[in-house]
């Protein structure tokens, strides 16, 4: 193995994390090399734009560098693998429909959905699309939007059902109560019959690239369900988060009866483009 290199990754590493900036010293220190060492690697990284100098203080520090390649890599990741034994879990915990969504302008994609075993259950399609801004999935991203974007939206909402949330300022209270108890509610929004509660899912950087939730009856998902499914998509969206980082996944229950009459381990299907809102048939998370 190539020590200069494993040293240049340490270094990085402990850079990557830290919350400060650190002098040469404490750096060769966490990684166990000698200072002179520990000196040169850093001036390398240095003039590579992966670590900035502090000229006045004599620090360093991640560069921005260091983010655009992590940014980058996730570009290439397919998140539904990744996703799909916490959405198992989900499903044998909760017994409904579980989706995986991102985000595309005011629209949310299903990027991969898991049926609920029960007779009657809500509908939708991967591929389909819904309004970011009536479903769960949608709310939760949008809730980590910047201001700004957020006030575009909130600019164009619609009525789909008596539900629905169509003034702005309401809509913008909303998306504050979401990011403080960290899930959204649709409480038939989208589709008055439906309900559905989710949770964002956060790259490694802390930024929101997708959300993960569950959907049903809404004479199933009442309100008082609410809080204890916001706890499970919570709980699904971490373990999303652990498998792009690198963590073990969430262990698939062995016997089916678990999960009463769920279907078996899916592959990931291909998302194929999808027609408009107005030219399919309503999604329903």
């Amino acid at each position: 193995m190539n020590n200069t290199l494993v040293n240049g990754m340490a270094l990085l590493e402990v850079l990557a994390r830290s919350d400060r900036a650190l002098g040469v010293s404490e750096l060769a220190a966490r990684v166990n090399l000698g200072k002179s060492n520990a000196h040169r690697l850093l001036q390398t990284l240095t003039e590579l734009g992966y670590v900035h100098r502090d000229a006045a203080t004599g620090t360093y520090r991640a560069a921005i560098r260091l983010w655009e390649l992590g940014t980058a890599m996730l570009a290439h990741i397919d998140l539904r693998p990744l996703a799909l034994p916490a959405m198992e879990m989900l499903l044998a915990r909760t017994r409904e429909s579980v989706h995986l969504s991102m985000l595309d302008g005011d629209e949310v994609v299903y990027l991969h959905k898991l049926e609920s075993p029960e007779p009657v259950r809500a509908y939708s399609a991967i591929g389909g699309r819904a309004p970011a801004c009536c479903v769960a999935t949608g709310k939760a991203m949008v809730a980590a939007l910047d201001p700004a974007a957020q006030r575009t939206l909130a600019a164009g909402l619609r009525a789909f059902t008596p539900k629905s949330i169509v003034d702005a300022g309401a809509f913008l209270r909303e998306m504050a109560d979401i990011r403080a108890r960290g899930y959204a509610v649709n409480a038939g929004e989208w589709q008055d019959t439906v309900c559905g509660v989710a949770a964002p899912i956060h790259d490694p950087a802390g930024g929101v690239i997708a959300a993960i939730g569950v959907s049903g009856p809404a004479e199933r998902l009442r309100p008082a369900r609410f809080k204890d499914l916001g706890a499970d998509v919570t709980a699904a969206a971490a373990a999303v988060e652990r498998a792009l980082a690198g963590g073990v996944p969430p262990q698939i229950p062995a016997d089916p009866c678990a999960i009463g009459a769920s279907p078996p381990r899916q592959r990931p299907a291909p998302i194929s483009p999808s027609p408009r809102l107005q030219d399919r048939p309503r999604t329903s998370e």
